[in-house]
């Protein structure tokens, strides 16, 4: 016989499931800090979301001054500062030792989407600027097979305001499903990233591990395309905190 819960318990055990999440999330990135942020290390990337808020907390209880720390965007500029790092910018630091960021999904060959907190480009470029790029997750951005099985708001897609209506049609003529993402309920009109530029979110279902790379680069030839949610053959290691509480870590060696 099913048993409804009252309306403490229900309360109590969605408050136990984000405690759960949380603390994964700050044991996967307080071991990738641990591990890949070696003595020698000064330039250090600092990417976006929720996990990354424990990548800042954990550096900067190393108190080590001689660090600069290159964000993201507009939130990881705020948690470099706020946890007493040193801020430093990509165009004064393109050549960084290691970069720290979350993703929203991975799938078995590490490959990643990312983009739902809208700094995709900014993103990808620390990334692209670091020797090595570490991705810290919970347990629930796991993707057996395909990207887009459990992330289910498409693939966000940065594009040049101008040409956005254009680029509708041409992502439906490859069958995915395009949205402008929308601004609200906290700013009327679509969100613009930091860059000016808008934000498709393109879903095209699950997308199988042998068609990503062919996907990401048939999207990245359209004009007006500025970047992609695509993260491929890009990630050295992922760390994901368990609801066991135990860390899984993969290199790009022993993938999922």
């Amino acid at each position: 016989m099913l048993r409804l819960l009252s309306k403490p318990q229900f309360k109590r055990t969605i408050a136990t499931m984000v405690d759960l999440v949380e603390q994964s999330k700050k044991l996967a990135a307080y071991k990738a800090v641990d591990e890949n942020l070696k003595p020698s290390d000064k330039y250090i990337g600092i990417g976006s979301g929720s996990t990354v808020v424990y990548v800042a907390e954990r550096i900067g209880q190393l108190k080590r001054p001689e660090l600069v720390c290159v964000p993201t965007g507009f939130q990881s500029k705020d948690l470099i500062i706020s946890n007493g790092l040193t801020l430093g910018s990509i165009d004064q630091y393109c050549d960084l030792d290691v970069a720290f960021d979350g993703a929203d999904e991975i799938d078995s060959q590490l490959n990643l989407i990312k983009g739902g907190g809208a700094c995709l480009f900014q993103e990808k470029l620390v990334a692209s600027c670091s020797k090595k790029f570490v991705v810290v997750a919970d347990y629930r951005k796991k993707s057996p097979e395909k990207l887009g099985y459990g992330w289910k708001k498409g693939v966000p897609i940065e594009v040049v305001p101008s040409a956005y209506p254009k680029l509708l049609r041409e992502f439906v003529s490859l069958k995915g499903k395009p949205t402008l993402r929308s601004g609200l309920p906290g700013k009327a009109g679509p969100i613009v990233t930091d860059n000016g530029n808008f934000i498709l979110d393109v879903d095209f279902g699950e997308i199988p591990v042998e068609k990503v790379e062919s996907l990401n680069s048939t999207i990245k030839a359209l004009c007006g395309v500025v970047e992609t949610g695509f993260f491929v053959n890009m990630t050295s290691k992922v760390y994901i905190g368990e609801e066991n509480g135990e860390v899984l870590k993969i290199d790009s060696c022993s993938k999922l």
